[in-house]
């Protein structure tokens, strides 16, 4: 069951607040109030208490980082507005990123596991910072799209060394706190980077590459500076052998290893339906925002976003923390049922309030998932080969929000976009009841394998 401590103590806040805002009170109130709000957040906060030092270093250097993502934000309109391409060559050229980061992703996950997380890390960071510097010289050149090609391929080479170093500094039972704080600390620098490169594309485009190769320089030398080498040494691997831990060294090849892990085989082809939903806040939600309120659709649909970043910033951690003592598979089936509501229910929201309600339903998942979906492939993956792992299953997790723009555009052209929000809602629904059962079985597998033969017998 959740933590039952965390809802009374911010039941005790709000009617403190309440009862202040509704009295005279004076400043003797005023001064006791201040100190209870203080320590009933710092209470919450105290749930990232105990992690290894070096995952705060991490959480720093992630929010600097995600400060600093300016280019991505603003690609497609600077693309468009300062290069002159269309908008059908400029999404070809998004494509083309995606199809570049796969081949970096691969090869990073295999050295990350050769070469150690660290080295790996702080050389392609470098190199893919730097190769953003030139582009705020030559704005106007068609050289830069390729300059950003070559930048995204040394950012995929990092990404598995990045996942796997979190694998090695975290445990089974501090894991979804550890992501929980980095997943916190992305959002709230992005949160802010995103207000800077709005002013920046319209007043200093040079410095949307400047300023991004500048936060990645910085975040790397925090890490390069304040970080060990977490690659775990070959007497590490070899001790887990022969314990039956699911985190238990593999000595085959990266095929036989995800092969004997049927369960997180089949956890990430029913998450993959989970991003073939959530692409849709992105597709098709504005879409609905345009078709229900008209002129003001783009507005409405922007404000959704705000809400959205809002209540990820702020939720997180009470999520996590009221979700810490349940299974993460369970927890993961949990956020396809507030995906199932959240967007299955658009097709019902005449207002914006009822819009608003299904963007607080489907954020709630979004929090869920994004703290529980990473521990259960962590707590599964070999400790011999994170990086290899951290390559493979995220790219076939992407799967479904690769093709679910193009699917559902296709099915809004037959139908309409009415036709969009039950499919939706269904294949959420689907996913979290086959991912609750999957779970089931895992428990019952796993308690059958540790039962002695002579007792399974009788």
């Amino acid at each position: 069951m959740p933590d039952g401590k965390i809802r009374p103590q911010w039941n005790r806040t709000i009617a403190e607040a309440v009862q202040f805002m509704g009295t005279e009170a004076d400043k003797k109130n005023l001064y006791t109030l201040i100190p209870a709000l203080r320590r009933r957040t710092a209470g919450l906060f105290n749930v990232y208490k105990g992690l290894p030092k070096p995952l705060y270093t991490l959480f720093l250097a992630t929010v600097v980082n995600s400060v600093g993502i300016f280019v991505f934000p603003f690609l497609t309109l600077y693309l468009t507005g300062r290069l002159g391409m269309t908008q059908g060559n400029a999404g070809s050229f998004m494509f083309l990123i995606s199809m570049v980061y796969i081949p970096g992703n691969f090869i990073g996950g295999k050295l990350a596991d050769r070469l150690g997380r660290k080295k790996l890390m702080v050389v392609t960071q470098i190199i893919s910072a730097a190769l953003y510097i030139p582009c705020g010289f030559a704005l106007f050149s068609d050289y830069v799209p390729w300059l950003i090609l070559a930048s995204v391929f040394f950012d995929g080479l990092t990404d598995p060394a990045r996942s796997a170093m979190m694998m090695d500094l975290t445990t089974p039972e501090n894991r979804r706190t550890a992501f929980s704080l980095t997943y916190l600390g992305h959002n709230l620098g992005f949160a802010v980077g995103s207000l800077i490169a709005g002013f920046l594309f319209e007043h200093a485009s040079s410095w949307l590459f400047w300023g991004n190769a500048l936060a990645v320089f910085a975040a790397t030398w925090i890490v390069g500076m304040k970080v060990p080498e977490t690659k775990p040494t070959q007497q590490q691997i070899d001790a887990t052998i022969g314990t039956g831990s699911t985190e238990e060294a593999h000595t085959g090849t990266l095929a036989q290893a995800l092969l004997s892990r049927p369960f997180l085989i089949i956890f990430t082809l029913l998450t993959t339906w989970y991003g073939f939903v959530y692409a849709q806040h992105r597709f098709a939600l504005p879409l609905q925002a345009k078709a229900v309120f008209g002129a003001t659709g783009a507005a409405i649909f922007g404000s959704c976003m705000t809400l959205n970043a809002a209540l990820v910033i702020f939720l997180s951690t009470p999520v996590m923390a009221l979700t810490k003592r349940w299974k993460p598979i369970n927890s993961v089936a949990l956020s396809g049922v507030f995906f199932a509501l959240g967007f299955g229910m658009i097709g019902l929201a005449g207002n914006i309030w009822l819009l608003y309600l299904s963007t607080f339903i489907w954020t709630l998942g979004e929090i869920v998932n994004a703290t529980n979906e990473g521990a259960y492939v962590a707590n599964h993956t070999p400790i011999s080969h994170r990086g290899r792992f951290q390559a493979v299953l995220p790219f076939l997790g992407s799967i479904g929000w690769t093709i679910s723009p193009p699917v559902i555009g296709k099915l809004i052209d037959a139908k309409s976009l009415d036709a969009v929000w039950p499919l939706i809602g269904a294949v959420a629904g689907v996913s979290a009841g086959l991912l609750w059962l999957l779970g089931k079985v895992e428990d019952k597998t796993l308690a059958r394998q540790s039962t002695p033969m002579d007792i399974r017998k009788k």
